[in-house]
């Protein structure tokens, strides 16, 4: 009668440390971390304002909290919309209109 082989697990190359996987959860949240941290940055258009000269951003156009950023050079200027920035005299000079294409056209009177 022939006997059965028994096998053996060899264990000696695994890593049989149960917090190895964290480590590899750790490394995947930083990838992530940095993939939305580069998301943010385009989104914002923050990459002109490190590499233009001169750049206007608007923020809440049209709102009652709109801001204005403008850079120019080295110097970045910040404007914030209040209540009496739309009031004074003066006359109409034009109106503008905006296309479907999201183009502006100002026609003078």
């Amino acid at each position: 009668m022939k006997r059965a082989k028994r096998h053996t697990l060899d264990l000696e190359g695994v890593d049989t440390d149960p917090l190895s996987g964290m480590a590899n959860l750790f490394d995947v949240a930083m990838v992530f971390a940095v993939a939305l941290m580069v998301a943010m940055v385009i989104n914002f258009r923050m990459t002109d304002m490190l590499t233009e000269d001169e750049v206007t951003i608007v923020k809440n156009p049209g709102r009652q909290d709109m801001e204005i950023v403008v850079k120019k050079g080295r110097e970045i200027t910040q404007y914030k919309g209040s209540e009496d920035a739309g009031q004074g005299k003066g006359r109409r000079i034009g109106v503008a209109y905006e296309l479907e294409d999201g183009r502006i056209i100002y026609v003078p009177e």
